[in-house]
C-alpha cells in the first residue's frame, strides 16, 4: 500500500545495463502458485511470458499487489498480473483470473501503463498519457460508469457533494457488466465486516459486487495523474502538478477533506497545503490546475506534493520540501500524531519537525517512512513486529528504528504489506520484519520479526521492492 518514491523511474528505465539482464523474484503466499501450507519461504523467480515479450521487453517494475494476487510491469508497458485461484472469489476477478502464470490486464486504451497498485479489494493503474484505470470492488469504482440499468435496477444516493452512489442495500443478487467481447456475472458475497477482521479475509465485507473490467475515472480537464495509492476502499490518486485527488469511502477521514462523509463517488481535490494568503492568485492556480499563459502551472517551494501513500484507513503525503503529513484512522497511532485520534484532513507530523521525508509506506495500521537522510521511522500498530523497532508495544508517533542490521547502511526506498515491512538501502540490500505466517519475509521461514532482517540476495542486484498483502515482490539485475 505505497506508492512511487523520487528515484523509481530513474531506477526503473535503467534495468537493463549492458551485460545484465532484468529478473523479478516473489516470496511468500500466491494462492494460484503455492499451497497455504507450503508457501514460498526465499525469493522464487518469476519469468515473464513469450507471449508478452515484444524483442528486448523485460519486467520494468513490480507495484506489489493485492489481497492473493501479484501486480508487476513489463518493459512494453503491459500491467502483468498473476498468483490467484478460482475459488479466492473476488482476488481471481481483480488479477483477470490469472493463476499460476502472469497475464496481462486489457485496458480500454492502449498506451502503456506506468503504474499501479492494488488495495484490499480494488486496482488503479496509470498509462503514460495520465489516465487512469480502476476496477473490483464497486464501491472504489466511481460509479459514473455503471448506468442504471447495469446496476441491475439498483437505487442511487446522494454523496456529501451531490454525486450518486449505488446503494449497498439495494443491489440485485448478481450484476452483468457488459464489454464490446464478453460478459461477467459476478455474484454478490456474505462475510463478516467486524472492525477488527475486515482485512483478514480474501472475501470483501456485506454485500456487494465487483465490476471485471478497468473503468476511466473522470478528472477535471487537464488533470494529468502520475501516481495513484490504494488503500482498503480509497484512493489517492497524485497530479504531475502535485495535486491530490481521493475518491471512495471516507468514514475515518482517509480522504483528507475534513469531515467523516462515508462515500464520495467522484474524484475530490484534497487540500494538503494551506498557501500564504498573500499568494491568493497563485493558491487558485495551484488548487484548480490552471494553465499560465506559458502553458504550465507554477510550482514554488512547499506548494505541492511529491509522495502519496494509502493505509488500510489512513493515508499520507510527502511535500517537496519533505514535510510528512498524515490523515485518516488514528487508533493504532498510524497517523503519528502522538494521539489514537482520527485526523479528518492532512496534518503535520509535530515530531518530525525538521526532518525531511522522502519516501513512505502505509500497511493496515502503521505508517513507514524514510528521510533523506536514509534514515527510518515507523509508527503504528506493531502487533506482528511491523514496525521493526525491536519492542512489542505500538507507536503513537514516530520512533526511529536502530536495528543492529541498519548499522551503517541508508534506506532507499520503503514499501508495506497489510502487516510486514521491506526496505531497499543504498547499497542494495533488502531487509524486510513483520508478519511472516506465509513467508513474506523471504527468510526461508515463517518466524515473525520485530527487527530489520536481511533477505538473501547474493544472486541478484535489488532495484526495488514491494509487498503485497501475503507477499514480496522484488525487481532485480542480474548477471547472464
Amino acid at each position: 500500500m505505497d506508492a512511487n518514491e523520487d528515484g523509481k523511474k530513474e531506477e526503473t528505465e535503467a534495468t537493463e545495463c549492458k551485460g545484465t539482464t532484468t529478473a523479478l523474484y516473489m516470496w511468500g503466499y500466491l494462492p494460484g502458485v503455492s499451497s497455504e501450507k507450503s508457501p514460498m519461504l526465499s525469493p522464487v523467480p518469476v519469468r515473464l511470458p513469450d507471449s508478452v515479450q515484444d524483442g528486448e521487453s523485460s519486467w520494468k517494475d513490480v507495484c506489489g499487489g493485492g489481497c492473493g494476487f501479484a501486480m508487476a510491469l513489463s518493459e512494453n508497458g503491459k500491467l502483468m498480473t498473476w498468483g490467484s485461484a478460482e475459488e479466492e472469489g473476488q482476488s481471481y476477478v481483480m488479477c483477470g483470473r490469472h493463476g499460476e502464470i502472469p497475464e496481462a490486464i486489457t485496458l480500454p486504451s492502449e498506451a502503456a501503463v506506468v503504474n499501479a497498485v492494488a488495495g484490499w479489494a480494488h486496482c488503479v493503474s496509470v498509462t503514460e498519457s495520465g489516465e487512469v484505470y480502476t476496477w473490483g470492488w464497486k464501491e472504489c469504482v466511481p460509479p459514473a460508469k455503471f448506468p442504471r440499468d447495469v446496476a441491475g435496477g439498483g437505487t442511487f444516493q446522494k454523496d456529501g457533494v451531490g454525486q450518486p452512489i449505488a446503494s449497498l442495500v439495494d443491489q440485485a443478487t448478481a450484476v452483468t457488466v457488459s464489454h464490446p467481447e464478453n460478459k461477467e456475472t459476478i455474484k454478490k458475497r456474505k462475510v463478516s465486516a467486524s472492525a477488527k477482521d475486515e482485512y483478514d479475509s480474501p472475501s470483501p465485507s456485506g454485500d456487494d459486487y465487483f465490476t471485471v473490467l478497468p473503468s476511466l475515472v473522470s478528472l477535471s480537464p487537464g488533470v494529468r495523474i502520475t501516481s495513484v495509492a490504494a488503500g482498503g476502499r480509497h484512493t489517492l490518486a497524485l497530479s504531475d502538478m502535485g495535486q491530490v485527488w481521493g475518491w471512495g469511502y471516507g468514514g475515518e477521514g482517509q480522504l483528507g477533506l475534513g469531515s467523516r462523509i462515508k462515500m464520495v463517488s467522484s474524484p475530490r481535490l484534497i487540500t494538503c497545503l494551506e498557501l500564504p494568503s498573500s499568494g491568493k492568485d497563485r493558491s487558485s492556480v495551484t488548487q484548480q490546475g490552471s494553465i499560465t499563459p506559458s502553458g504550465e502551472v507554477s510550482k514554488f517551494p512547499g506548494s505541492f506534493v511529491k509522495e502519496i501513500a494509502c493505509g488500510g484507513r489512513h493515508s499520507a503525503v510527502v511535500t517537496d520540501t519533505g514535510e510528512l503529513l498524515t490523515f485518516g484512522w488514528g487508533l493504532y497511532g498510524q497517523c503519528g500524531q502522538g494521539n489514537t485520534s482520527d485526523q479528518l484532513k492532512p496534518t503535520s507530523i509535530p515530531s518530525l519537525s525538521g526532518v525531511k521525508v522522502k519516501g513512505i509506506a502505509a500497511g493496515l495500521w502503521h505508517t513507514v517512512c524514510v528521510t533523506a537522510d536514509g534514515f527510518i521511522y515507523s509508527f503504528g500498530g506493531n502487533q506482528f513486529g511491523q514496525l521493526g523497532t525491536g519492542a512489542e508495544q505500538g507507536e503513537i508517533q514516530p520512533k526511529l528504528l536502530d536495528a543492529p542490521s541498519l548499522e551503517n547502511r541508508l534506506a532507499k526506498m520503503v514499501s508495506c504489506g497489510a502487516r510486514h515491512s521491506a526496505v531497499l538501502t543504498e547499497d542494495g540490500q533488502v531487509l524486510c520484519w513483520g508478519w511472516n505466517k506465509y513467508g513474506q519475509l523471504g527468510l526461508g521461514d515463517s518466524i515473525d520479526r520485530n527487527i530489520p532482517s536481511l533477505v538473501p540476495t547474493e544472486s541478484c542486484q535489488p532495484k526495488y521492492v514491494a509487498c503485497g498483502w501475503w507477499h514480496t515482490l522484488l525487481l532485480a539485475e542480474t548477471s547472464p
